[in-house]
Order: C-alpha cells, then sequence, then structure tokens
C-alpha cells in the first residue's frame, strides 16, 4: 500500500482530451523524460492508487496530455477530472526533486536556517498572493517564508527537512 509519506503532487489532472482516454495533467513537472516506466498516483476512494502512463506528450509548457494503461475511453478519463496527481518519491534523484515537486508537498517538514537553525515546521502554503508564501510555526507565531527555490539550499525527503539561507534581515519583519 502506498502511503502519503512516500508520494509527492506534481500537478492535477484536468478535463479529457479527446474520445481515446486521454488527460489533461496541469504541471510544471518534467520528470517523466527521466523514468523509464513512469507511473502516477491518484487518490481513490481514499486510497492512493498507481496508473501507469502509456505515452504522453506536451501540449503547452504546463499542461500534458497523458493516456493511462485501461482508460480507453473519454468516459473513464472523466473520472480522473480535478484529481491530484502524485509521483512516488523513491523513484526520482532527491537532488533533481525540488523543482518538480508543488509547494503543498512540503507541508510537514522542517525548515532549518543555516544562520539560525530551525524555524519551525510548515503548516500551511499561501498561494492566494502572486508570491507563494510558506507558512511556518515559529515557536508559536506565524512566520511566512517565500516560497522560491533559490533559498533552498538542499531538501532532505526521508527526514522531512528543509534547508534554507534565508536572506538577511528576513526573520525581523
Amino acid at each position: 500500500m502506498i502511503r502519503k509519506e512516500e508520494v509527492f503532487k506534481i500537478g492535477q489532472f484536468a478535463k479529457p482530451h479527446g474520445i481515446k482516454g486521454e488527460i489533461s495533467l496541469v504541471t510544471n513537472c518534467d520528470l517523466f523524460d527521466d523514468v523509464d516506466d513512469p507511473c502516477v498516483i491518484c487518490e481513490m476512494d481514499g486510497i492512493l492508487v498507481p496508473f501507469f502512463i502509456e505515452e504522453y506528450r506536451y501540449k503547452t509548457d504546463t499542461v500534458m496530455l497523458v493516456k493511462l494503461e485501461n482508460v480507453d475511453d473519454e468516459k473513464t478519463a472523466r473520472e480522473f477530472t480535478n484529481r491530484e496527481v502524485f509521483f512516488l518519491l523513491d523513484t526520482v534523484d532527491g537532488d533533481d526533486l525540488v523543482g518538480d515537486m508543488s509547494w503543498d508537498s512540503f507541508i510537514g517538514y522542517t525548515v532549518i536556517d543555516r544562520q539560525h537553525g530551525e524555524l519551525g515546521k510548515i503548516t500551511d502554503v499561501d498561494e492566494k498572493t502572486i508570491n507563494v508564501l510558506l507558512q511556518i510555526d515559529h515557536n508559536g507565531e506565524e512566520l511566512l517564508l517565500p516560497a522560491a527555490e533559490e533559498l533552498i539550499l538542499s531538501a532532505d525527503h526521508e527526514n522531512k527537512t528543509l534547508q534554507v539561507a534565508l536572506p538577511e534581515g528576513l526573520l525581523d519583519l
């Protein structure tokens, strides 16, 4: 059985494309090119279920058309509409992973700054503004950290920690 901590969100299925079972996948992920037998995970009736990809192609920079095994018509493809799509953590090299993970995949990670030490756990992600913010429980206070790859030094997915280098003065705001 696949557990939530073994996967990370890469996007969301939109609507079916055509009548042969293709589904639009909205994602920034380009991991499919790096994996031999790509497989995505979707939550179905409360259980994380793997689906193997027969073929895929890029429609735009952020939309892929995906054909899953045993999904051969529009009716079956429609069952995937608006479902979150996950990828298995252990199929990807950790160093290449950060840019392909959605920010809400880091909820529950402990943030450690190289200068200030442990800042706290990420409790939520605020995507209501132009700049995505990570909400961190910092000693009972809410700390907002810009979700920017250039601030992240490394991510340890096994221990659920995020090493960051905060800009000078950010904690004083």
